[in-house]
């Protein structure tokens, strides 16, 4: 299996090669050269997690490990989860269930895809005898999973940007009470647009880098995040009806990664009925599926942090793949002046839409009411990020047909001022999360200027 850019510009790179580049050369994002096709059979004989990523992270790492290599690494890969399952079901009625993906040691389900990339960067670190630098933008969880995946590979510094407000008090101490050396939080003075700007031009620039030293990216743009995820869409369908009907999967998304997973599962033989794209106020993604408007506006706070984002960075994948059915250089064309531009499809392409997705947008109001109804009718508590996929099936319900799977992102005790203000109390706090009040905060403060932090970054390279 090869990889080559949505621009067109990237073309026949090893797995190795686009795991440890990120982002194409060319400004897109890596994609696979074709979508391997999982054979349902053989999933149906297996019965944990790990055995379904044993089936399908080697599919796309044939270019650079051996199947026997990748066994190996997949032995070790998800550790510290609390729950023996990992990704668990938890069934609200009939019709409808919870993908609980906050079990791991940073309770969200980004530990997947970033547990599953740092145990290959490791490998070929290791390998090659090399150092490498983490370079990564978060609202939310993001930067958390990252630090936790890496922090105990000292062949790796991580640098994680945040934005100076806009997430859960417990979403910025597991960052900012990480007393290790090779793990630095800035905090920036600006938006998570402020500080995702920052991290791209920081991959074309490289200036801070040693010589033959690698950057690494850890944003959901790395396609090695996507297989991570790929991977709870079979497992799930797997353990809620055998593989055996189309259900529906409610995604609540900011950058579009874990919906592009679902796609991208589907694409390799996932049986699949509709994606509910679930997003909060900041709707660039409901705008698009339900008017043709792709244009970037500025970023709401909200209760949903992880989504307080105004342009999907994955979404690029789908307006190639799906939309452009591969063509390059329409993909090209679209994204030469965005977001200056807004991208705005024609009819003919953008109508393929209701094949496959459904679209809503949920606001504060809607979010804590959905948390209390949730709990009321189910004694089962949400953060606010499940609650805004709830509220998308609840109020598309009529578009549906057979069961829904809600993902369920975030523990909920990360948000606790949304669950007080749903006026439920919060009766046990996983250890992992309240120990983080017990630890002194270290950040690095900084403007959104790109010199000053570069220049912080080389300063504190190997």
């Amino acid at each position: 299996m090869l990889f080559h850019s949505t621009r067109g510009g990237d073309k026949d790179r090893t797995f190795e090669d686009i795991l440890m580049q990120g982002l194409a050369s060319d400004g897109g994002l890596f994609m696979p050269d074709t979508w391997p096709q999982v054979n349902l059979n053989l999933l149906r004989s297996k019965s944990s997690f790990i055995e379904v990523a044993k089936e399908i992270v080697p599919l796309f790492t044939s270019s650079s490990f051996d199947k026997e290599e990748v066994i190996n690494i997949l032995d070790n890969t998800w550790h510290d989860f609390s729950d023996d399952d990992i990704a668990p079901l938890k069934h609200l009625d009939d019709n409808k269930a919870v993908l609980e993906l906050f079990h791991g040691p940073t309770a969200a389900f980004k530990d997947f895809g970033l547990q599953l990339a740092a145990a290959f960067f490791n490998e070929v670190l290791s390998k090659n005898n090399k150092t490498a630098i983490i370079l990564g933008a978060t609202s939310g969880d993001t930067g958390s999973a990252a630090i936790d995946a890496c922090k105990n590979f000292k062949s790796i510094k991580t640098f994680i940007l945040i934005p100076d407000g806009n997430m859960s008090e417990i979403q910025r101490r597991q960052m900012t009470t990480i007393d290790e050396d090779n793990v630095f939080t800035l905090r920036i003075s600006g938006t998570f647009d402020d500080c995702q700007d920052i991290v791209k031009d920081a991959f074309k620039e490289r200036s801070f880098l040693k010589d033959d030293q690698y950057l690494l990216a850890v944003n959901s743009i790395n396609w090695v995040r996507i297989i991570g995820q790929i991977c709870y869409y079979f497992y799930a369908s797997l353990k809620f009806n055998n593989l055996n009907e189309d259900n529906n999967f409610s995604v609540p998304t900011g950058n579009f990664g874990n919906v592009f997973a679902c796609y991208a599962a589907h694409k390799m033989g996932l049986p699949l009925n509709k994606i509910i794209v679930s997003v909060n106020e900041n709707d660039i993604l409901n705008r698009f599926f339900t008017s043709n408007d792709y244009s970037k506006q500025k970023v709401s706070e909200t209760v949903s942090p992880s989504m307080d984002i105004s342009v999907a960075s994955n979404f690029e994948r789908l307006i190639y793949d799906f939309y452009c059915d591969r063509d390059a250089k329409i993909c090209n064309d679209f994204y030469a002046n965005f977001p200056l531009d807004s991208i705005n499809l024609p009819n003919n392409m953008w109508a393929k839409s209701t094949e496959l997705f459904l679209s809503y947008a949920v606001n504060d109001l809607q979010t804590i009411k959905a948390i209390q109804e949730v709990y009321e009718s189910h004694n089962y508590l949400i953060d606010p990020h499940t609650a805004v996929a709830s509220v998308a099936v609840d109020n598309l319900s009529k578009q549906l047909k057979n069961s829904t799977l809600i993902l369920s992102t975030a523990h909920p005790a990360k948000f606790p001022d949304s669950i007080a203000e749903a006026g439920i109390a919060i009766k046990e706090i996983p250890k992992r999360l309240s120990d983080v009040f017990e630890k002194k905060e270290r950040t690095f403060d900084f403007s959104p200027d790109k010199t000053a932090i570069f220049n912080f970054i080389a300063n504190n390279n190997f």
